[in-house]
């Protein structure tokens, strides 16, 4: 990779708390496949969790942070609440990467909404709907996509009770700050079910190795701060239902996004991960930098249910909407002209940047399906499509309106 690094100032700041980050510097430049080096990795990962660091923890689990009722106090006065919320975004950045919290869901309120899910996937085998997924096969696992307004239009009041939980607020706010999105898709690991491949988490670990590559090392290493990942156990999961596996420490390693496709990282991931057992109404928490991925359900008698709740930053948007499909539809001609014409398929292929929406997400995965790849087609691939095998302006158009309608939530 070539890089260049900032130098951290190394002042000492006495405004800054005892559990802040402690300014690791940032790489520029681009990975490559050759920069994935295991020996790295293990400098990284095989360190012991310094539990001085994290006086609101009430232990550490095979190096992960468990958090039973110490943080309640805390979280009650407003300035011992930042001073909590600054442990666990350092527990998150700088410490295990992960986080849980014994009984954060009260069992009412989590059997509740397990029928309601229960109910939506009847709904969807009743209709013959096969779930896809990112990281197994498609029907191997039940789910439901878009779970946050579904369970909120079958049951307001569930939905009410379930999302008023303070430990979701805690957490989100320690990283991400005011603002942040909910999403919430419903994986349930039957019995028999294999584990999932170790991987990393939305933005990056949803591309490809060539895909992710292709962004610069300093979007590695912030775009882990766009997003918190969380799961809620809706069943007892003892270790034979394959409870999530986790690497500890693991979301520090900077090459990460391209190494977890590397097959000797995976070995190493499965050496040496470590998996807890959870309870109804556990929720974890962790940097969607981890490696991790589900495990297999070795039981024959238990549905592994999990409410995977994906936090998104407020930053994540735009400052305007823009109707990207009338600008495909205008341009279409133009680009289609210019093919013709010889014009460089570089200056075309800016145009499509700038005309059309590249990022496949946020979709309606129900309709809008990651079967075959880690994403669906975004705008912008298909635009390329229509270039590359020369559609007229109304066969793109018809195509861009019926992409767009499955990118929209059909609830209700």
């Amino acid at each position: 990779m070539t890089t260049s690094t900032r130098t951290p100032d190394t002042t000492p700041d006495t405004t800054t708390p005892p559990s802040s980050p402690r300014g690791a510097t940032i790489g520029t430049g681009w990975y490559t496949p050759e920069d994935c080096r295991l020996d790295d990795l293990r400098a990284v990962v095989e360190v012991e969790t310094d539990t001085r660091r994290y006086p609101h923890a009430d232990e550490v689990v095979s190096g992960v942070l468990v958090y039973g009722e110490r943080w309640r106090a805390a979280a009650a006065d407003p300035s011992a609440r930042r001073t909590l919320q600054a442990e666990l975004a350092d527990a998150l950045l700088d410490g295990p990467g992960i986080v849980v919290f014994p009984g954060a869901f009260d069992r009412p309120t989590v059997e509740a909404a397990t029928s309601a899910f229960d109910a939506l996937i009847a709904a969807q085998k009743a209709a013959g709907t096969v779930a896809g997924d990112h990281f197994a096969k498609p029907g191997a696992n039940d789910r439901v996509w878009g779970a946050l307004d579904k369970l909120a239009v079958a049951d307001p009041e569930t939905f009410a009770a379930y999302y008023a939980n303070e430990v979701l607020a805690l957490v989100s706010e320690a990283w991400l700050g005011p603002g942040y999105q909910v999403t919430s898709q419903v994986n349930v690991v039957n019995p028999g079910g294999q584990a999932q491949v170790a991987h990393r988490d939305y933005h990056l670990g949803f591309m490809d190795r060539d895909q992710a590559q292709a962004y610069p090392a300093h979007v590695h290493a912030l775009s882990p701060g766009l997003t918190l990942q969380g799961a809620v156990a809706h069943v007892d999961m003892p270790l034979e239902t394959g409870p999530t596996l986790y690497l500890p420490h693991s979301q520090k390693y900077p090459a990460g996004y391209l190494a977890y496709h590397d097959p000797a990282f995976t070995s190493y991931f499965e050496e040496h991960r470590v998996q807890l057992p959870l309870r109804r109404g556990d929720a974890v928490f962790f940097n969607p930098a981890l490696f991790h991925g589900a495990g297999t359900n070795l039981t024959t008698d238990v549905r592994r249910m999990a409410n995977l709740l994906q936090v998104s930053s407020a930053f994540g948007r735009a400052m305007e909407t823009v109707d990207t499909l009338a600008i495909c539809t205008a341009v279409h001609p133009v680009l289609r002209r210019w093919l013709t014409e010889g014009v460089d398929a570089r200056a075309i292929g800016r145009v499509v940047t700038a005309a059309a929406e590249a990022y496949p997400f946020p979709t309606n995965l129900d309709l809008d399906q990651p079967v075959g790849s880690l994403a669906p087609p975004s705008q912008a691939d298909l635009l390329h499509q229509a270039l590359s095998e020369d559609w007229s302006t109304d066969v793109l158009t018809e195509a861009l309106r019926a992409q767009q309608g499955r990118r929209r939530s059909q609830v209700g």
